[in-house]
């Protein structure tokens, strides 16, 4: 596939997924995310023939001038869309599928000084919102949606929407994971708040014991009654 063939998807993948684009020509000129995808072919190329230095170096000068600091060596897929750019960050050994979009802030890292693949592959159409840290030798499969912030060291399957710190999967194949619904009026069906849920279900469960509780010491009382009733009775 030829590089201009690249540019033309990248751009076409833009303008599906950004409500704020504008003409081809402008988004060509002012999207630092595709100027740092674009910047990372050659030094890809350098990296895999020997040039490690080199471009290690280019991809320096390309994270001044964007943001966006994506090491020579990470795989990235076809129309991958890093959107606002700044302060994104892609190791070393990440694999990354086709029809991506990482959002301001995203870290595709690692977890500490380990040797080896170290850090996260990514399958087809993964959404990594605002500052989401995905961590670690681990996979996301495809389809998963990664909430901003949200801090993911664990493998998540595919088709699940992932929350908080750490990361838990909180939707599955479009339906709720979770031990409680919370009300539509607080507007969370995209982004679910695991902690209010299990918050929720606490509260509920804590209130099924008190009724318990209470049924129980309304029969205790009556066996009392009714064994002062039998001692009456005998005298």
């Amino acid at each position: 596939m030829s590089f201009l063939t690249t540019i033309k998807e990248d751009i076409h993948a833009v303008k599906r997924h950004d409500p704020a684009a504008q003409t081809s020509f402008i988004i060509f000129l002012s999207y630092p995310g595709l100027h740092a995808k674009w910047a990372h072919t050659p030094e890809h190329w350098l990296w895999n023939h020997g040039l490690r230095g080199l471009a290690r170096v280019l991809s320096q000068i390309t994270r001044f001038f964007t943001g966006v600091e994506i090491h020579p060596a990470a795989q990235l897929g076809r129309r991958l869309f890093i959107d606002h750019a700044m302060g994104v960050v892609i190791g070393e050994t990440t694999v990354i599928g086709d029809d991506c979009i990482l959002y301001q802030g995203v870290t595709l890292g690692g977890t500490g000084n380990e040797s080896g693949k170290r850090h996260p592959t990514l399958g087809d159409r993964v959404v990594v919102g605002t500052g989401a840290k995905v961590l670690g030798n681990i996979t996301i499969a495809n389809d998963v949606r990664i909430g901003g912030n949200s801090v993911v060291v664990k493998d998540v399957p595919a088709h699940c929407t992932v929350v908080g710190i750490p990361g838990r999967v909180v939707r599955q194949n479009g339906s709720r994971v979770s031990t409680a619904i919370v009300d539509a009026e607080q507007h969370r069906e995209n982004l679910p708040d695991p902690v209010f849920e299990d918050s929720s279900a606490n509260r509920e469960n804590i209130a099924a014991n008190e009724r318990r509780i209470a049924e129980l010491e309304a029969q205790v009382q009556s066996l009392s009654q009714l064994v002062q009733q039998m001692n009456d009775a005998r005298k």
